[in-house]
């Protein structure tokens, strides 16, 4: 390589088309690792597809999605050095729209006018194909997500491989419905060619690396939570006032920043979007932007343009008081709704729940402020957090059960109006209108019927088994809790099929092969048990697994008789006769539908709206 040629630095601005298409790219050892979290993927569909949904009209030519908006989804940095092309920075964006294409792939599958975007992911020279990324442990997980839409995990699987198959369950939960019919070809040209990339090349690692420390390291760059610290302030004429007030804003900002580094714009979105937010743009092409998205782009901006309205926040002493008092308790009540969250707390299990299976964070940590008040007493703030986000989930879980998702873009209508609902409501209210749309939800528990296992909804089977195991346990008086069978600190619990994976073995009921595993799968023929113990003995015939159950959990052990026998009491209990278990001596086809309707007996239970009466 000549030294000009060495020395050179490209940086030029394409779209993903030109990225990724025939393309091999080799990711650096350093940065093999793949650790963008769910909330990560779900921002970038959710960014994307509403960035979209502002243009597109349904009575377009596919040709006019050249002049709707673009989208910067930033840089990305390679080093050419060989002929071999490296990356740099950006492999996680990379690998994230890679996993976004193959999902693309799989739903145009069956449509009439589908986009070639199968190169993108993949290349092919002398009859054989790879990827675009060269690493070999992803290989295997990306060629079954392209060819099957599905991976089971390995045992000596990866962070990495983990993280891809989670992040694929992510982007299925949160690509919106609308888009999954006539608009997909719109929607994947408008992916592929207007969404933009700088991408840029150095032709020496040394130039590579220096490039990307330089875009690492040195962002001076004012956040919006700076600029409006510094509009606050400037507000705020006493000098010792606006002393007090930027020591407070220290002091706050530190403890946000001690969760997460971009936790402060999180909250000043929750916070404002929760308490104070009016209006959101509706759904027609070329809306403007309202309070909800304004907030969330700008929330420096539209505080300045609406403190005087929305705030009532006019002189220097309104300001001073209002962000030595209201600031520091909103920021508690969030990060305290935070803590619930990351550990499970007995005051208020919901929170905990809905990290696991909740919905977008830019709308659930609204949902989770609205109804608190300032001056609210801690307990009374845990009731109104629990309330919340039992509703959260009661509604993720209602849709999940009917195949029905809640992606933002899908929801976020509803969920604004309920927003402004609960704003400010004191406990009793907030039960009666969370209980009002609980009952309105349209989707009903009668799905459990036909609800199974598939290859994109693992990690909600997995939620879903886990909040019914323990509730049947404590039902019985054991001490275990959700977090026993969902992520424990140490055995881990699987997904146990009660049918080994043996068509012939149950030909008496079934012709074809789909019907069989269909019925396999149904949830009322899986049950949770610890990683080992199931794939023990996961081949063999119901009468010889039934014994072992008998060592598990409550509800894995009510498929026998013998239970029963040795716990006369179990079915005196009423909340138990009410959900009318019996053993299974056998489990044909007509035994798995009664275990269906078990299960929907028992998440009518679990999620009743008696929880929202207050006991006088």
């Amino acid at each position: 390589m000549s030294e000009n040629l060495k020395n050179k630095i490209e940086a030029t601005d394409i779209n993903i088309n030109s990225l990724l298409k025939d393309q091999k790219f080799y990711i650096d050892y350093f940065q093999r690792e793949y650790r963008w979290q769910g909330k990560h993927i779900k921002l970038l569909i959710e960014d994307l597809t509403s960035t979209f949904l502002k243009s597109y009209k349904a009575t377009d030519k596919r040709s006019e999605v050249a002049n709707y908006q673009s989208y910067y989804i930033g840089p990305v940095v390679f080093s050419v050095n060989g002929g071999k092309k490296s990356i740099i920075d950006g492999q996680q964006r990379i690998t994230s729209i890679t996993l976004f294409l193959i999902y693309l792939n799989h739903l145009q599958s069956n449509s009439e006018q589908k986009v070639s975007i199968s190169e993108l992911i993949f290349s092919e020279k002398y009859g054989e194909k790879s990827f675009n990324m060269t690493d070999e442990t992803r290989e295997p997980c990306l060629k079954a997500l392209f060819e099957k839409g599905e991976y089971k995990i390995q045992e000596n699987d990866d962070e990495t491989v983990i993280n891809m198959l989670e992040r694929y369950e992510d982007i299925n939960n949160t690509f919106p419905e609308e888009l999954t019919n006539g608009a997909l070809p719109y929607f994947i040209d408008w992916l592929i060619e207007n969404v933009v990339i700088v991408e840029i090349i150095a032709y020496s690692d040394e130039n590579a690396y220096t490039i990307f420390e330089t875009m690492n390291d040195r962002g001076l760059n004012l956040t919006p939570t700076e600029m409006l610290k510094g509009y606050i302030l400037s507000k705020i004429t006493d000098f010792n006032q606006r002393i007090e007030i930027n020591n407070i804003w220290k002091e706050q900002i530190q403890k946000l920043h001690d969760y997460e580094d971009t936790a402060d714009q999180s909250f000043f979105q929750a916070w404002f979007r929760g308490k104070y937010a009016t209006s959101i743009r509706p759904g027609k092409a070329g809306s403007e932007n309202k309070d909800f998205e304004l907030i969330g782009t700008r929330f420096h901006n539209w505080f300045k343009d609406n403190h005087k309205k929305v705030f009532k926040l006019k002189t220097s002493d309104e300001f001073y008081d209002f962000f030595k008092n209201q600031f520091p308790f909103f920021v508690k009540c969030h990060l305290r709704s935070w803590d619930a969250q990351i550990e499970y707390e007995t005051q208020k299990p919901h929170l905990h729940f809905i990290n696991y299976w909740g919905i977008a964070d830019s709308l659930q940590d609204a949902l989770l402020l609205a109804s608190i008040n300032y001056g609210d007493k801690e307990e009374l703030i845990d009731i109104k957090l629990d309330f919340v986000a039992r509703f959260i989930e009661t509604f993720t879980v209602r849709r999940a059960v009917n195949y029905r998702k809640f992606g933002q873009t899908s929801i976020k209508y509803t969920m604004f109006n309920i927003i402004k609902l609960i704003r400010n409501n004191d406990l009793e209210k907030l039960g009666e209108n969370l209980t009002n749309e609980i009952n309105g939800i349209e989707q009903e528990w009668d799905a459990i019927w036909e609800f199974g296992l598939h290859g994109q909804n693992r990690k909600f089977v997995k939620h879903l088994l886990s909040r019914i195991t323990s509730y049947i346990d404590n039902l019985v008086g054991k001490s275990t809790t959700y977090v026993t069978y969902h992520h424990p600190q140490g055995r881990q619990f699987e997904i146990e099929h009660i049918w080994g994976d043996k068509f012939e073995e149950h030909k008496d009921e079934f012709e074809q092969i789909g019907d069989f595993q269909s019925w396999r799968n149904s949830i009322g023929a899986l049950i949770l048990l610890p990683n080992g113990t199931n794939q023990s003995f996961s081949s063999d015939k119901y009468k010889d697994k039934v014994e072992h159950y008998l060592k598990e959990n409550t509800f894995a052990q009510t498929l026998h008789s013998t239970y029963y026998e040795k716990n006369p009491n179990f079915l005196k209990a009423e909340k138990i006769q009410k959900l009318e278990f019996k053993a299974h001596k056998q489990f044909k086809s007509n035994d798995i539908g009664e275990r269906q309707k078990l299960v929907q007996r028992i998440c009518e239970q679990i999620w009743s709206t008696d929880y929202y009466k207050i006991d006088e």
